[in-house]
């Protein structure tokens, strides 16, 4: 089988001006770091960008760097409130948000993964999140009907992947494995490339069929160290 594993730019190369995209992680952890950095001197733009939660906090890091680079048109996830780009942008109305709970958030990701077409939830009954939505009412509960989200690429952050396109993670894996499930062509950023058969089978997150394209990141090294200079500028 022909590998999965290609350069940064081939893989980027599928993301054009106006997509949706999808980027894993939370708040900066579990982001792909590299191929964001990438993206941004790229300057692929218009996009509608799809992450759980906007960026880290203060911005200048992750996906945050790709709003502040002016080249996010709308976001749809359950926070910007982490970066000051973007509440500025949303302010002057310049970036267009819709925001959702990080639970529903990340069921409306799913469902799109699966082939459904929304889900039902209470959450959000009685609150401004039922504002031009469809309630529904099942053995005397109301629920809100929440439509699923699909992205035209995904980017997603692993620790190592082998040629077929199976991921493992390590610590938190966060929304990489569902956003996996819910995009037209996924890039997965890892730290290592092995050949098929040393990934242990029962510890993989992302199994390859759903996989297009592995590249390497900046390696596991060179990550902790751009973590703990940033966590070293938030503590001092």
């Amino acid at each position: 089988m022909k590998s999965k594993e290609i350069a940064m730019d081939e893989a980027l190369s599928h993301i054009k001006d106006g997509m949706t995209l999808m980027i894993g992680g939370f708040i900066g952890n579990n982001e792909p770091i590299a191929a964001i950095d990438r993206l941004m001197e790229l300057g692929v733009k218009d996009l509608t960008l799809i992450a759980v939660v906007n960026a880290y906090p203060g911005g200048g890091f992750g996906l945050g760097k790709l709003i502040e680079n002016h080249q996010v048109k709308k976001f749809i996830g359950s926070h910007i409130g982490t970066c000051p780009a973007a509440v500025e942008q949303y302010k002057n109305g310049e970036l267009e948000v819709e925001y959702y709970p990080q639970g529903t958030m990340i069921e409306k990701i799913r469902a799109g993964g699966a082939g459904l077409g929304g889900i039902l939830t209470p959450t959000g009954v009685g609150t401004l999140m039922e504002e031009g939505k469809q309630k529904i009412t099942l053995n005397g509960r109301e629920y809100l009907l929440e439509t699923a989200v699909r992205a035209d690429v995904a980017i997603i952050r692993g620790y190592k992947a082998d040629t077929m396109g199976n991921i493992l993670y390590r610590g938190t894996p966060s929304s990489n494995p569902i956003m996996a499930l819910a995009a037209d062509y996924v890039i997965a950023e890892v730290d290592y490339v092995v050949e098929p058969g040393e990934l242990e089978p029962d510890r993989i997150g992302t199994p390859g069929i759903l996989v297009d394209a592995v590249v390497k990141g900046y390696g596991e090294e060179k990550t902790r160290e751009i973590y703990r200079q940033l966590w070293a500028k938030k503590l001092a």
